[in-house]
């Protein structure tokens, strides 16, 4: 199964009918446990299986009982803000003895915001409202956090600008569970502009010709993958040994991109198999180009054609 997704919204709705939480800046994430097993199996925004890589977050608070809930798994930066480039040190990890370590050195929340099935019922035709009520109860003082619902969506949206979050979500509390679909009763509300793209190639830090300090981005169309520019911001010695490590197989002779790079990013470029997608920040595209973009980490839970 995958989840349900929100629809970019032009306009924060208003209404009882509406209920707004924080858009975390984390990785989506389904917990299925089943009674037969009471083992919890934790899937990706495309259906992969990561359980390997957050045993915290799957020994769960309701080990034995039946149920799937849809969430989020988050880890703050040094700022306290949730930072889905700091997760980057969790997400590619499946060695059992790395995971453990990294347990410690990087804890993790799980915020769960819908609940699916419980006890063998399926709870996804119920409106959000009744989904949320019973998700409140069951997890209340456990592991797992049923992140807090507002009514005033205009005053959370300014709140989360001043504290520097992602944005908000709004959700049409009538609205029932729908599986892989985008709905227009979810909305989304980001304060950056924010976009995945796929990479075409890398740049290595000045000086070096190994140490990646930078990508070359393009954007799925019918045309090909056209080029939106290099984007070196954000990575950081970490990522880039994360994103170092997930081109060193990629390498290709030419140019994977359907338009003419210019000169000044294709010198010194390796060029790869456009394959990797990555989330970057930016303020918009000008004159083609993606302006100030800043990278915010690997989606290994989406793949191209997802774009």
């Amino acid at each position: 199964m995958r989840p349900m997704l929100a629809t970019k919204g032009d306009h924060v709705p208003t209404g009882e009918e509406w209920a707004h939480e924080v858009k975390w800046d984390g990785m989506r994430i389904l917990a299925d446990t089943r009674a037969a097993t009471g083992r919890t199996r934790l899937t990706s925004r495309n259906d992969n299986d990561v359980t390997a890589a957050w045993p915290d977050v799957a020994a769960g608070p309701l080990a034995g009982r039946d149920h799937l809930v849809d969430g989020e798994i988050i880890a703050l930066n040094e700022r306290g803000v949730p930072d889905f480039r700091v997760l980057q040190e969790r997400m590619h990890v499946r060695k059992a003895t790395s995971v453990a370590r990294l347990v410690e050195q990087v804890p993790v929340t799980f915020m769960v915001f819908d609940l699916l099935r419980l006890d063998g019922r399926d709870l996804t035709a119920e409106p959000l409202a009744t989904r949320r009520s019973i998700l409140t109860e069951l997890l209340a003082g456990t592991t797992w956090q049923v992140p807090v619902s507002y009514d005033d969506g205009p005053m959370l949206l300014e709140a989360t600008r001043e504290q520097g979050l992602e944005g908000i979500v709004s959700k049409r509390l009538r609205s029932p569970y729908r599986p892989g679909e985008r709905s227009p009763h979810w909305l989304k509300f980001a304060h950056r502009y924010r976009r995945s793209y796929v990479v075409g190639g890398w740049r290595p830090q000045e000086g070096t010709t190994d140490r990646l300090a930078a990508l070359l981005v393009g954007e799925m169309t019918p045309g090909g993958l056209v080029y939106r520019g290099r984007v070196g911001s954000g990575i950081a010695a970490v990522q880039s040994r994360l994103l170092g490590a997930a081109v060193a197989d990629l390498t290709r002779a030419d140019s994977p991109f359907a338009d003419e790079v210019p000169r000044e990013d294709a010198l010194g470029t390796t060029w790869c198999e456009p394959v990797l997608v990555v989330d970057v920040d930016t303020h918009g595209v000008g004159y083609q180009r993606l302006r100030q973009p800043s990278y915010r980490g690997l989606r290994t839970d989406l793949r191209p054609e997802d774009l």
